[in-house]
Order: C-alpha cells, then structure tokens, then sequence
C-alpha cells in the first residue's frame, strides 16, 4: 500500500515516513499544498494523510478540489485544528477521518487499517465491464463474446486503469505513476510497449473497443461510434 504525505512540519513528515515504511507501506512526502494536489492528481496513492494548515494551497482547499475532480482517494486530516467545528469542517468537505495533533503512532495506524479494510471500486472479484469487454482482475483474463485471453500481471493492471477511467483523455504521466509508481524509474519506451500489447490482447478477443492515442497527451479507452 501506497501512501501520501503532505505535511510542511518536515521533522514530523519525516518520522511518518519512517514509521510507515517500518510498517511495511510505501510513503512519500510533499510539503505544501499545490505540490500535494500534484501528487494527489496522479491517483498512484491509496490513502492521503493530509495537514490543514500548509502553505500555498491550504488543506481544505486541496481536499475540496480533489473531491470536485471526482479523486475518492481516503484522506485523512492529520492537524493541530482540533476544535469541534474544525473537524465538522473538514469531514463535511469530503475526509474519511480526522485525527488532532500530537497524536500517537499506532491510533493513526489503526485509523489507516479501518480505511483500508473498507471495501474500494479498485477492490473485490466483480468483473470490470465495458462495451463489449468484461475482465476479471483476479484472475486476470479478459473475456469478449465466446473469447478470452490471459494478461500478464503489468498488462492486467494497465488494462484496469482504463477500464476504470473510459472515455478519459489520461495522460502519460498519470498511466506511469498509477501503474508503475510515482516514483519508479520506467523508460517512456516501456509505456508504449504495454500499449501495444494491449491493442494487441483487444485485437485477439476481437473487441470493439480501441485504445487511442492522443497525439502529445496520453491515451483514451472508447467504443467507436457511442
């Protein structure tokens, strides 16, 4: 699991880190709001804990514009404003918890694995449906008609995240860090090798649904004609 960290205490951002990575998560850590919105914007992260007074964007404002873009990443407020009408504040603009400066290690990690154990549109067994496609990601095989063929694990996990996102003009940079990583060293070359295997798994299905190319930005998943 993957989480972000936005917090201008840089000690404090820093022990979270540690702390979470000792505990088996991935973590990285930005320090103002713009670049947290930046971060949040690429959807490579599980889970968000967010700092309210941050300079730049504030973290309302950051939580506010990620819900308008329809980013349902959990967040939590992790904050010193611990007044009644603060945390109404923030949950009622779209956070999962709030938890109130200084606070000890294991609630937030209790908090965390409350919302992770909650049940997520990237998780569960049902297959994704689109046109005339269904893919079941567990076992990773992609069915069409009376045809189905098996993906690889990275091929699995590309096709899912246009699946989840049809008709979405998605940029590079986003494809990269949600399916590589936000921090993985991936060539651009190897991204356009995974396209064309999966234009070739749709081909060999015989599907109706094509994977375009947006000359300059990324890639969108379509059904010609609809």
């Amino acid at each position: 699991m993957r989480i972000l960290i936005i917090e201008d205490d840089k000690s404090l951002a820093e022990t979270l880190r540690f702390q979470l990575e000792r505990n088996h998560f991935e973590a990285d850590v930005c320090h103002d709001g713009e670049e947290g919105l930046h971060y949040i914007e690429q959807q490579a992260h599980d889970l968000i804990l967010l700092d309210r007074m941050l300079p730049g964007l504030d973290g309302i404002s950051v939580l506010k514009i990620t819900r308008e873009k329809n980013i349902s990443t959990p967040i939590i407020f992790v904050t010193a404003l611990g007044a009644l009408n603060d945390k109404i504040t923030g949950l009622d603009c779209g956070a999962d918890d709030y938890l109130v400066k200084p606070f000890d290690f294991e609630e937030l990690l209790a908090r965390i694995r409350c919302i992770l154990r909650r049940p997520s549109k990237w998780e569960g067994s049902k297959p994704i449906e689109y046109g005339d496609l269904s893919y079941d990601t567990e076992q990773k095989k992609l069915y069409c008609k009376n045809l189905s063929c098996s993906l690889s694990a990275r091929e699995g996990d590309l096709l899912e995240f246009f699946l989840r996102n049809p008709k979405q003009t998605i940029p590079r940079a986003s494809i990269l860090s949600k399916v590589w990583g936000i921090d993985a060293e991936v060539e651009e070359g190897n991204l356009d090798n995974y396209i064309y295997f999966i234009r070739r798994r749709l081909r060999s299905v015989e599907s109706s649904v094509k994977l375009k190319t947006i000359r300059g930005v990324g890639y969108q998943l379509e059904v010609p004609n609809v």
